[in-house]
């Protein structure tokens, strides 16, 4: 059965281009290549991993692509391209002779206009992804759950999946909100979601697994066995835990689970969402 880590990043580390990097963050601002990801995911038994764009160019998407076709266990890459720009389906059309570029991805976590998604030219943009077989990954934050729930029911045929499950407050514990905007959300039936990036959204330095448990309730109840999958968000997730304590919080939370659940959540959903 495959073991995906569905959601994890590689850069050449650039204070220009990663100055989200900041100094609280000083251990990630270093070079992270699928030389120092392979011996991790090989120790926890895990054979691929999707490559998640973490800048917004196109140079990025070849970058990505040239790791995955010399690496074999980078299974997929998620790119990104102008959704609003007049050639985007040019764009999605060129992309197609890379069998690895599986969806695209734009950071919407960090648009002023927190609504950008309901953008007539973007949406024009993610109109054509779905002529191309593409996926998309929704990167907001939990106040941008209301419009994204009206984003995804605009393209019911378009498969979606939320990352780091909308990043909610775990630090401070604040759930109610953003516990009816998901369950809102997951009425759609062409979204899923990632369990990833909940150690960077807790307390770095005191996190505990309780934590985490009351957000996961909600999600896998919210969304189901079926339309979950594990991430790592790895090299990030290494500013509030290394890679098997992270590793160690949806590990417990999943032995309650039959192993056919397990699996999916594992890699089997990542394999058919980004169709590995």
């Amino acid at each position: 059965m495959p073991r995906i880590d569905s959601h994890q990043h590689f850069w050449n580390y650039d204070p220009v281009a990663h100055s989200w990097i900041n100094d609280d963050m000083e251990i990630i601002r270093q070079d992270f290549l699928p030389a120092d990801l392979e011996p991790i995911l090989h120790e926890y038994g895990f054979n691929g991993c999707i490559a998640v764009q973490a800048d917004q160019t196109e140079t990025e998407n070849h970058f990505l692509l040239e790791q995955a076709m010399n690496n074999d266990f980078v299974k997929g890459v998620v790119g990104w391209v102008d959704f609003k720009s007049a050639n985007v389906e040019d764009r999605l059309a060129y992309y197609k002779q890379f069998d690895k570029l599986k969806g695209f991805r734009h950071i919407l976590q960090g648009e002023a206009d927190r609504a950008y998604m309901l953008n007539a030219d973007f949406k024009n943009g993610i109109a054509k992804l779905k002529q191309f077989g593409y996926t998309y990954d929704i990167l907001i934050y939990t106040d941008q759950l209301g419009f994204t729930n009206e984003f995804a029911a605009a393209f019911p045929d378009q498969p979606f999946v939320i990352d780091h499950l909308a990043k909610p407050d775990i630090k401070s514990g604040d759930i109610d909100q953003w516990a009816k905007d998901m369950q809102a959300i997951a009425q759609n039936q062409n979204v899923s979601c990632k369990v990833s990036g909940m150690v960077t959204e807790a307390d770095w330095k005191k996190w505990k697994y309780e934590d985490f448990v009351p957000y996961m309730d909600v999600v896998f109840e919210a969304f189901g066995t079926d339309r979950v999958m594990y991430g790592s968000d790895w090299p990030v997730c290494r500013v509030a835990a290394t890679y098997g304590e992270m590793l160690s919080i949806p590990e417990t939370y999943l032995a309650k689970l039959s192993a056919t659940e397990q699996s999916k959540f594992w890699g089997d959903n990542a394999a058919k969402f980004y169709g590995l």
